[in-house]
């Protein structure tokens, strides 16, 4: 079963990286699920509806998508939908830590600047990443 490869296209061929980083799983669980909506809409119906005879396997490119220091702590999982609820469990935080990361966020949206050994292009692309991820959390920008 493949369905979380590191890098996969999405509809009209757009390269997204759909690796796992520690701290973005909210980014992270929107792609995967924009991902398989599009590419495998009966692996989401497990996901979402459970079905023991998926079998989440080792070599699939299902466990890619986890970062290799953590992998160990995902091996028991039998079908695709106790993997994403392990995933969302250990990665997607308790409230008082999304409180806290939502804080950061407006502190750091409050204090950016721009590097002056930094170009525009990665400037902007920081900003942007920075706003996307206030959005994520439910923090409108105005």
């Amino acid at each position: 079963m493949a369905w979380m490869g590191r890098n996969a296209d999405i509809k009209d061929g757009d390269s997204v990286n759909l690796l796992l980083k520690t701290g973005e799983y909210d980014l992270w669980s929107m792609r995967m699920k924009q991902y398989l909506t599009f590419t495998d809409h009966a692996l989401w119906e497990v996901i979402v509806n459970g079905d023991s005879v998926s079998r989440v396997a080792s070599d699939s490119t299902g466990a890619e998508a986890i970062p290799d220091e953590h992998l160990l702590k995902f091996h028991a999982c039998k079908d695709a939908k106790s993997l994403w609820e392990a995933i969302k469990n250990r990665f997607g935080g308790n409230k008082e830590s999304k409180k806290m990361q939502k804080t950061i966020l407006k502190q750091n949206y409050e204090n950016f600047a721009a590097s002056s050994q930094e170009g525009l292009d990665k400037t902007y692309d920081r900003f942007q990443k920075l706003i996307s991820q206030l959005e994520i959390r439910g923090e409108v920008i105005s």
